[in-house]
């Protein structure tokens, strides 16, 4: 017969397995070897443009480690602020700490399934009871949640650019009746748009407008606001390259004496682009510390690159006047001169320089479409090839030239030189005979 002290401490096991068995569920055996890892939330630092998620690691019965799972996003990435994201994923958080400490496998019987079943289930009615609704967002909530996106993301002109996209595309969907929500959106419905844009404008305006507006639905994918970005499967249309013509010596010459008694800051915007070899939209993103009289230095802001540092050649150095008394973050060109304050936008910074150059130029001397400020850039380096081919091999040629243009590869030089008739070849006459 046992002793009151051996009951006592059988009674005492029993109630400890007990109490362990019902915390940890019938299925799982007491063992000091984990199963699981606790599950986690993952909230990609506060940043509301990726996407959160909740993780936690299995052991794999077959090889014994460790494995992460698939990550539960739920409807997590559909709420807008820190606090609602963190509030569901709070719950598919114990609701998945819940079915594992059940027993609950990824590895048996499908119970993943199971339990990402149940945890939308369990989720759902408790979002219900706290009254959060959780429904596709109205268009114009889903494009304006879209834009705070970017944001912080891309240039301010590729910004600018995003909004008059999505606002253009906002419009035309205000007249569709079957439109309200951003799911309702459809691959048709954005077809149709592009060939209204391509009747109005161009293949190429098309294909950018098609372009931008896949990059904003990838956004609305990646934070679960639609099934998936349907844009990226529509076609592009072919194009004809524009190409701008180099100007003669003839042109030239009339062109810049008119300049110099008619609009000066309008001639040195052009001699940035004819003798340093900057692109028009990257004449208008120096500002005044952007140029080094002293050390010969031009740094230079290429869309999406780094800044470049360029040397001033000295053809260039003797037009450039001192501005070390202005401020130097004002922009080096301005509408009203040299080294001022201009509050204003980039693009529209690139457009008026554009537009000054048609209004005083190419009305006057009466240039097509396909001259350009583009073209004075084609012409010098055209000059430039031809000069240089006279006393060095054509890869040596295009190895210096690299470097002062600031092509990124050697085929990329290749086809632009191509592109602007620069590689010609000498006189074959005498082969023809």
């Amino acid at each position: 017969m046992s002793s009151f002290k051996e009951l006592l401490t059988l009674e005492i096991t029993n109630a400890y397995e007990n109490a362990y068995a019902n915390a940890y569920g019938k299925f799982q055996s007491v063992s000091t070897t984990p199963k699981y890892s606790e599950p986690k939330i993952y909230d990609a630092g506060g940043d509301l443009s990726k996407r959160w998620y909740v993780y936690f690691s299995f052991r794999n019965p077959e090889t014994g480690k460790m494995t992460r799972q698939t990550p539960v996003y739920g409807n997590a990435n559909r709420y807008r602020t820190k606090a609602e994201r963190m509030e569901i994923l709070t719950m598919y958080r114990r609701s998945i700490s819940d079915f594992l400490k059940r027993g609950l496998s990824p590895y048996e019987d499908n119970q993943s399934l199971l339990i990402n079943k149940k945890i939308d289930s369990t989720v759902s009615e408790s979002v219900a009871t706290k009254n959060v609704v959780d429904k596709s967002l109205p268009v114009a909530e889903a494009f304006a949640m879209v834009l705070n996106i970017k944001k912080n993301a891309v240039s301010d002109a590729t910004f600018v650019n995003y909004k008059s996209k999505l606002d253009n595309l906002q419009r035309w969907l205000q007249q569709l009746k079957n439109v309200a929500t951003v799911d309702q959106i459809t691959k048709k419905h954005i077809v149709s748009y592009l060939n209204e844009v391509l009747e109005r404008t161009s293949a190429r305006t098309r294909n950018n407008t098609r372009t931008e507006l896949s990059s904003m639905f990838q956004a609305l994918e990646d934070n679960e606001l639609i099934a998936n970005n349907f844009i990226k499967s529509i076609n592009k249309l072919p194009t004809r390259p524009e190409r701008h013509k180099t100007y003669t010596e003839k042109q030239l010459n009339a062109i810049y004496g008119y300049l110099e008694e008619e609009d000066p800051l309008l001639l040195l915007y052009v001699q940035f682009i004819a003798l340093a070899f900057l692109r028009p939209i990257e004449v208008n993103r120096l500002r005044v510390k952007d140029v080094n009289l002293k050390e010969r230095r031009l740094y230079v802001r290429a869309k999406n690159k780094p800044v470049k540092t360029k040397i001033i050649p000295e053809i260039l150095l003797q037009h450039l006047p001192d501005l070390t008394e202005k401020a130097p973050d004002n922009w080096f060109f301005t509408h009203n001169g040299l080294g001022l304050p201009w509050d204003t936008e980039e693009t529209n910074r690139r457009d008026y320089f554009s537009k000054r150059f048609s209004r005083k130029v190419k009305q006057r001397f009466s240039l097509g479409n396909d001259y350009g400020l583009y073209s004075f850039r084609h012409t010098y380096i055209s000059k430039l090839y031809a000069n240089m081919i006279k006393t060095s091999s054509p890869h040596q040629v295009k190895s210096d030239i690299m470097q002062i243009t600031g092509h990124s590869s050697m085929k990329a030089l290749e086809q632009y030189l191509r592109d602007i008739d620069a590689a010609l070849p000498g006189d074959f006459s005498e082969h023809l005979k």
